[in-house]
């Protein structure tokens, strides 16, 4: 039987082989036939959050998974979709490639990203939002997403847990954050938040948890809105989709601080052009603001593409130390995608 079962997933998975990340692409995503449980980590991540809500006390909940193209956890449905990259190694490569990073690709990140949608899950099979005290703590669920909000980065209002203080995008997620604060292991929130405004959200979440949690779900919904065996996109129309989201139109920031890096003047062999420079440090300066700031790779090398092309025009070149200019380029990549980012960070619904 088990030779069989394996003929059966390497037939139904017959692109897993391919090499050729455009062919893979021409793909739509319903021929990808990808199941939950082709990954035994994401199938062990899926237990372990429901072993989280049974520990805390939601012990008649348990919000079905099920694949899809991004995060999300539907208006009405009480369940979690998942991308679908995060089925098979050879997906998340691709993903990787396209995006620069995999968001849920190692287990601590995808438990943070599971939790959050949990709160969302929770909440609709509860119909919390419809609770005089859920709406005084965290707002109107019926308050429109907004295009884009500003963060306060400083705000003790809000609970910090997914990046770019995502609790303040809307009440929906303010809730969502907050709940998976409470659900961590260990998070030890009553320490962490005393003090804070936001506590008292939390104390709400743990007595909304304390007073359903033994109590069956009144919403029970097994819908599966876009679920991948039913979308007909190819995933070359998705990854040009989601590029051209993470890479939004960035605002002029000048030229100012490109300046006090670099100077203009012919490119000599100990001195470079700053445009050269910057392309040999792409992926480290990349990888080093994502660390840091949490913003998405993709949108970072968008800041220093864009960076690279001003060099380039105003024809600037290496005046110092690598050691200083590589430090201070990643500073100044740093600042020019936080400014962007608190400008207006465009909500990616979770």
């Amino acid at each position: 039987m088990a030779g069989s079962n394996g003929s059966s997933k390497a037939t139904r998975l017959r692109w897993a082989r391919w090499r050729d990340d455009a062919r893979v692409m021409r793909l739509r995503f319903r021929d990808l036939r990808l199941r939950v449980t082709d990954n035994p980590a994401l199938g062990r991540s899926i237990d372990r959050l429901y072993g989280e809500l049974a520990e805390a006390g939601v012990r008649r909940f348990r919000p079905p998974c099920w694949l899809s193209t991004e995060w999300f956890s539907p208006d009405g449905v009480p369940g979690i979709a998942i991308p679908f990259y995060l089925a098979h190694p050879r997906l998340m490569r691709l993903e990787e490639r396209q995006m620069l990073a995999v968001e849920g690709g190692s287990e601590a990140q995808r438990m943070r990203i599971l939790r959050h949608e949990a709160g969302h899950a929770v909440c609709t099979a509860y119909r919390l939002h419809r609770r005089k005290a859920w709406r005084q703590a965290f707002g109107a669920m019926t308050e429109p997403y907004p295009d884009v909000y500003r963060p306060r980065p400083g705000s003790r209002r809000y609970v910090t847990h997914l990046p770019f203080w995502y609790a303040q995008a809307h009440p929906a997620e303010d809730f969502a954050e907050t709940f998976a604060v409470w659900l961590t292991p260990r998070s030890r929130w009553r320490k962490t938040y005393a003090g804070w405004p936001a506590l008292r959200k939390l104390e709400l979440v743990d007595a909304l948890m304390d007073e359903v949690g033994a109590a069956p779900p009144p919403v029970t919904s097994r819908r599966r809105p876009e679920a991948l065996g039913s979308l007909d996109r190819t995933l070359a129309e998705h990854y040009r989709s989601k590029r051209k989201r993470y890479g939004a139109d960035l605002p002029d920031m000048g030229d100012a601080d490109l300046h006090r890096l670099f100077a203009p003047g012919e490119a000599r062999p100990d001195r470079p052009t700053a445009a050269s420079f910057l392309r040999g440090i792409r992926s480290e300066v990349r990888d080093a603001v994502a660390l840091w700031t949490g913003a998405p790779p993709y949108t970072i090398d968008q800041v220093l593409a864009e960076c690279i092309e001003r060099c380039r025009k105003h024809g600037l070149r290496l005046t110092g130390s690598r050691r200083v200019a590589q430090q201070h380029a990643m500073l100044m990549v740093a600042s020019r995608t936080m400014t962007y980012l608190h400008a207006g960070v465009q909500p990616v619904v979770l």
